[in-house]
């Protein structure tokens, strides 16, 4: 079973976000407006006693998988997308300390030029002493999506809950966005999600949070002051748990 616990006992937790919401009204690439305006919710959460982990996806440069339809392969594919989490997490980082706040990046793969490289130890250490963690390049491998890495190290980290901002307020029984009859849940479980096929997360992702009990609420990440209202408990999500 997977008990959420009331937001007033988080105590560390995992916000992923996609690469697109960076984008902004922009169609490529990171609008500035909108990257400080996410990095001063996360600087809410984090001044309201919140150790923050973050995971990044990389949509609005490349996606691997769309890549893999021209002539570059899969894996090449992947190994560029992991490349595109690692500059949206540089960026999201030094926006953080613009703010005022420590963050630091830990990428899956090896790039020290730019940033560390993930351990467990580390990360903890880094939560521990009050920085945000930025966990880039995913998983490290192949095949894999950020949705997946966001679980893993959500699992890993021993977070009381994920996260998961959206375009939209929460999981619905349709696209919301194409389906004018679509209902948004109040609250579902991993295995329905999986079963209906719901697109909160791929299915790895959801069986690997079902597999180890961990909660994840969708929420509207397009909606200024929706992630500190949500860790208030407030506002409109979704919550996926057993």
């Amino acid at each position: 079973m997977s008990e959420l616990k009331p937001p007033s006992e988080w105590r560390r937790l995992l916000l992923k976000v996609s690469g697109e919401a960076l984008m902004g009204d922009s169609a490529f690439g990171i609008s500035q407006p909108t990257l400080q305006r996410i990095s001063s919710e996360i600087v809410a959460v984090v001044n309201s006693g919140r150790e923050v982990g973050l995971v990044i996806g990389g949509g609005n440069f490349l996606r691997g998988a769309n890549l893999a339809l021209t002539a570059v392969d899969r894996v090449a594919g992947d190994q560029m997308g992991m490349l595109a989490t690692v500059m949206n997490a540089v960026a999201v980082a030094a926006q953080l300390r613009a703010l005022g706040t420590e963050a630091v990046v830990l990428s899956a793969i090896d790039v020290p030029v730019i940033c560390d490289r993930f351990t467990h130890r580390g990360a903890i250490q880094h939560m521990a002493e009050g920085r945000v963690v930025l966990f880039a390049a995913g998983t490290g491998h192949p095949f894999f999506t950020t949705d997946t890495a966001a679980v893993l190290r959500a699992v890993e980290m021993e977070c009381d809950v994920l996260l998961k901002g959206t375009q939209v307020d929460g999981v619905y029984t349709a696209d919301p966005n194409r389906d004018p009859t679509a209902t948004r849940y109040d609250r579902v479980g991993h295995q329905e999600a999986l079963s209906k096929n719901l697109g909160v997360m791929d299915a790895a992702a959801i069986a690997l949070a079902r597999d180890n009990g961990l909660p994840i609420v969708v929420f509207s990440i397009q909606d200024t002051g929706a992630l500190p209202k949500v860790v208030r408990g407030e506002g409109t999500s979704t919550i996926v748990a057993d």
